[in-house]
């Protein structure tokens, strides 16, 4: 699922803050453009998988005529790869097959563990 959002980006000293208004409290920020841009959309996909995964929708997105970036500040569009982010960062579970030695299996396991660790 491919999403995108507005977001509002200040040039400041240190670097660049970004803000997507849609996500309320969802703001990051970088060194330069480029680094603000990648952390702005990794904060903007954090937030909307927390939502997805407790059982709740995407928030619309705003059109990005109606979002007014104080003055300084410029606005531009954040693309969330909801997919990818979710399949590095979500809270699926995930089969895991493990072997194990016959005795592991067999002997009592604090017997094991005065052997093993």
């Amino acid at each position: 699922m491919q999403l995108t959002y507005p977001a509002i980006f200040y040039e400041g000293e240190g670097g660049f803050a970004v803000e997507v208004p849609d996500l309320p409290g969802c703001v990051s920020g970088g060194d330069t453009l480029a680094e603000a841009i990648l952390m702005g959309t990794d904060a903007a996909s954090g937030w909307v998988l927390d939502e997805l995964e407790d059982g709740k929708p995407a928030p619309a997105a705003s059109p990005i005529k109606k979002i007014k970036p104080e003055a300084g500040g410029f606005v531009s569009m954040l693309v969330l790869d909801m997919d990818a982010y979710a399949e590095k960062y979500g809270n699926k579970a995930v089969r895991k097959n493990l072997t194990i030695l016959v005795v592991c299996n067999t002997k009592n396991t604090t017997q094991l563990q005065d052997k093993v660790f």
